[in-house]
């Protein structure tokens, strides 16, 4: 088990990371981190949850994440590994030992660094604290002012601990590498006048005085810029040092080659080159942002030999990336700095790997008449040329890993950067490649990018538009470009018409292509290379309605089975045309999206996955509410899927509705817009449970929707269950008028369908209408009608739903014993086995209330508590709040006003 700080806050167990949920509670654990084994008062965890006033019941949010997290290390046994979280007066203590925490371990180290005589001992232990930071502390915790000052002062050690790295490389003699460590971290903080003189020292003891006099002029520039202030001594002594030219121990010119070897070793010479060899492209031009990827691949290029593997979509500027890093960071490759273009996503083909190796050896002197005629021969050569130098080599826009193994150089001290659109796993496996994932621009750099090209004046002039334009692109920056270089043609064309011309989605990516650059001729290239069953995949996605897909959706648009499917994802997310959000689910970049939407599909797509919805969103409600009947038969011409999600449980059920909501209002409107009206609400009134359960998350839109499909399809059995539907939610708005008017209507169309069990559920919903109103004994009256409806139809859970109703009524008007003979009857139907636990909680409670009101208060209060604790242990948390809020209205416990709490903060959280 292993506590991390030094970078986003979690916990590490050999199952994998623990799922803390939001940011509070990461926050809570982080201040519980920061002070191990000391109390840590509701006071202070107040300060690091909330920046202004509190919320009233801020003390029991923070109970509630305290036990969240003890449920979750009890899950861990962390116990074994002496971690408890207890409670100590007001405060809050984690026992652990402290080796369990990362910040620990890092300052640990430090401190033995510190204390180390041999520079090299020094350097692995710095290297070691070093590597144990995942990125910046405390990442993910909410940004309250305590922990942003304990995240700068664990950032102020790490870049400390950094200086004294470089430090002990300098005693060492290594100052190539002292420069390098420091380069990649005073670009990032290039305001820390520490680094900066910290770097020109280790310039100038390399020999490269004119860098260290460039970076000082750069700084202070900076420093006037930005602070409005000179350089301090530190930094003014490092210039004068270098003015002066002390400290200069450049490295010795190369050793003249080896002598001619016996020719029966085939082992030619290469010629010293006069100067270093640079095969890199120009330095790439616009060039914004990309600290943290920058930084992200400084790190990957430390230690031995290492494999740096950039990753991402077409278009988001890998190649810009690694020879930008390349340029900035040439110094620390005296051997040479190599390149080349592996064309994997071109149509001018592939170089061979002789040709590539041939083109780097020539590079290193090797005589044109010295290299091998084979492929392994010149790979052999290059290992053995490599061997000794210090160099960088750039393999860009590689297509698998075989294209990049033979091109590996065989130093401890080279550095291999590749490029490539694939995730290319083999190379991981094989070479312990290690990924530097590039994603989309942030939209303050994607406006840096269009001001780098239009200029700042024009970009500011327009700076909503720019944003505009920005979020059009999707952050891509090939997309960027391109619309910056229509701009830029066009000196009176504003921003706002590119904008607005780039709306228009029928004509986005179009736009976005000028000549043989753009963003549809890079996509084209990547699926172009796709195996044919993933490029139809591909095609078939791009009609889907919603915005993410898994893999029974996936199946469904192409005609497939899941497992196939998901096969074909995982491909598409190797190309990274595919965006994995979650296990089991996936997106598209917009551009993506609408390049796929122009492929051939094939007829029926649509209709397809809309019939996929209907199935699936019915196995859910099943799921949800087991008792209740089908709300609606199949289309006549339904397509079935080959597969259909299962559901364990209400709340696997509950959590599918709450994560597809969005792309199921996507597929209702998108069957509304073909005129597929049997489809729209069906999909629709499927999502009755979670309608029911979120019933105050704006619902009516789309419930109107449905109400208008049902009848353009004529169908008035369908139409009497939205009214029915629309009417409850209307109601629970307050817009009873309204719901009145629909409620009514949906019992009488019920009842001219034939629909008894809709007829049923139309009365108990109208009376919550009535009762509103101000009609208590018109709504027992309807519900003892919709009793005896869903009697009549065998339906017993609506006649337990209606009967647990009209006790509700009977208790508003104080008919206890009533109240208490109608939650019994409804109680015994059938018994307690297909009743749910939300039902059984609402009836104890409703009993138990009558109790009360009889003057059984022992009585009352056990069926009381019975409903709380069965509430509790199901997780129903709005019949936690109702039974106790009963309870507590004759008990002043202490203790029941802490459980009432808690939950009411849990409901307060989901709805």
């Amino acid at each position: 088990m292993e506590f991390r700080l030094l970078g986003a806050v979690s916990v590490a167990t050999e199952a994998g990371e623990l799922p803390l949920g939001p940011a509070k509670r990461r926050s809570l654990l982080a201040a519980l981190l920061l002070r191990p084994n000391r109390p840590v008062s509701v006071d202070q965890l107040t300060a690091t949850l909330w920046d202004d006033e509190p919320p009233p019941r801020a003390r029991s949010v923070i109970q509630g994440h305290v036990s969240r997290l003890r449920v979750l290390l009890a899950a861990t046994d962390a116990e074994m590994f002496g971690v408890e979280l207890v409670t100590q007066g007001t405060a809050y203590v984690l026992r652990m030992p402290e080796t369990l925490l990362d910040a620990h371990r890092f300052e640990e180290l430090v401190t033995l660094a510190r204390s180390q005589r041999a520079p090299a001992d020094a350097v692995a232990m710095y290297q070691e604290a070093l590597s144990l930071w995942q990125g910046p502390a405390l990442t993910g915790a909410y940004p309250s002012p305590p922990l942003q000052a304990a995240a700068h002062a664990l950032e102020e050690l790490r870049l400390a601990s950094v200086e004294s790295l470089a430090a002990a490389y300098g005693r060492l003699g290594e100052h190539a590498r002292a420069a390098a460590v420091l380069r990649a971290e005073a670009g990032a903080h290039p305001l820390r006048e520490s680094l900066s003189a910290a770097l020109m020292r280790a310039l100038q003891s390399a020999g490269r005085r004119s860098e260290a006099l460039d970076w000082f002029h750069r700084t202070r520039r900076l420093l006037a810029d930005e602070l409005g202030v000179d350089p301090g001594r530190e930094l003014a002594d490092a210039y004068a040092v270098a003015l002066r030219g002390e400290g200069d121990d450049a490295e010795e010119a190369p050793a003249p080659g080896p002598p001619t070897a016996p020719v029966t070793t085939h082992q030619p010479s290469a010629s010293p080159p006069t100067e270093t060899v640079d095969l890199l492209p120009r330095m790439p031009r616009g060039f914004h942002g990309r600290a943290a990827e920058l930084t992200a691949l400084s790190r990957a290029a430390a230690g031995e030999a290492p494999v740096c593997l950039v990753t991402g979509p077409a278009g988001v500027g890998k190649t810009a990336l690694a020879v930008h890093w390349a340029h900035r960071n040439r110094a620390g490759f005296p051997g040479g700095l190599l390149y080349a273009d592996l064309r994997g996503f071109s149509d001018t083909g592939e170089p061979t790997h002789l040709e590539t190796l041939r083109e780097f050896l020539l590079a290193l002197g090797v005589a044109p008449r010295r290299i091998p005629e084979s492929a392994n021969g010149a790979s052999a050569l290059f290992r053995s040329l490599s061997a000794d130098r210090q160099l960088l080599v750039v393999l860009d826009n590689a297509r698998g890993s075989e294209q990049v193994r033979e091109l590996l150089p065989g130093g401890a001290r080279c550095v291999t950067v590749v490029t490539s659109r694939y995730r290319l796993r083999g190379l991981i496996a094989s070479d312990a490649a290690r990924p530097v994932p590039v994603d989309v621009l942030e939209p303050k750099d994607s406006t840096a990018l269009l001001a780098a090209v239009l200029g700042k004046e024009r970009v500011l002039a327009e700076a909503v538009a720019a944003q505009r334009l920005a979020d059009l692109c999707g952050g891509l920056p090939l997309a960027l470009r391109v619309a910056a270089a229509r701009l830029a043609d066009q000196p009176d064309w504003s921003l706002s018409a590119m904008s607005a011309e780039l709306s228009d989605e029928s004509r986005r990516l179009s736009l976005l292509d000028v000549e043989d650059t753009g963003v549809q001729a890079a996509l084209r290239l990547t699926v172009r290379r796709l195996p044919d069953e993933v490029a139809d995949h591909f095609a078939h996605l791009g009609r889907h309605p919603g915005t993410h897909v898994d893999r029974y959706t996936a199946a469904a648009l192409a005609g497939t089975d899941p497992v196939t499917a998901e096969a074909a994802l995982d491909k598409l997310t190797a190309a990274h045309l595919l965006i994995r959000t979650a296990p089991g689910r996936w997106t598209m970049h917009d551009l993506v999206r609408l390049y796929a939407r122009g492929l051939d599909a094939g007829p029926d797509v649509l209709v397809r996955v809309l019939d996929h919805s209907v199935v699936t969103a019915l196995a859910a409600a099943h799921a949800a509410e087991p008792g209740d009947e089908s709300c609606f038969a199949l289309p006549a011409d339904f397509r079935s899927p080959q597969a259909v999600r299962e559901f364990a449980d209400r709340e696997q059920a509950m959590a599918w509705y709450a994560a597809e909501r969005d792309d199921l209002t996507l597929a209702a409107a998108a069957a509304h817009a073909a005129g597929l009206h049997s489809r729209t609400w069906r999909i629709v009134l499927a999502l009755w449970p979670q309608i029911v359960w979120r019933v105050l998350d704006g619902w009516t839109p789309l419930l109107e929707r449905a109400l208008e499909a049902a009848r353009a399809d004529t169908d008035a059995r369908a139409e009497s269950r939205v009214l029915a539907l629309l009417g409850w939610v209307l109601t629970e708005e307050g817009r009873t008028d309204e719901a009145l008017v629909h409620l009514e209507a949906a019992s009488a169309l019920a009842a001219r369908a034939g629909d008894l069990r809709g007829e049923a559920t139309a009365r108990v919903n109208l009376s919550l209408v009535q009762a509103a109103l101000g009609s208590p004994e018109e709504a027992a009256e309807g519900c003892a009608q919709a009793a005896e409806l869903a009697r009549r139809a065998g339906d017993r859970h609506t006649e337990r739903l209606a009967l647990y109703h009209l006790a509700r009524h009977q208790l508003d008007t104080r008919q206890w014993q009533s109240a208490l003979d109608t939650s019994t009857a409804a109680f015994a139907l059938d018994g307690t086995s297909d009743t749910s636990a939300a039902s059984r909680v609402l009836l104890l409670t409703a009993a138990g209330e009558a109790l009360l009101g009889m003057g059984d208060e022992t009585e009352g209060i056990r069926r009381l508590e019975d409903a709380a604790r069965e509430a509790e242990s199901s997780g129903y948390d709005e019949g936690v709040v109702r039974a106790l809020g009963a309870l507590l209205r004759v008990s002043s416990d202490l203790e029941l006003r802490a459980r009432y709490d808690t939950a009411m903060v849990r409901l307060m959280a989901q709805t």
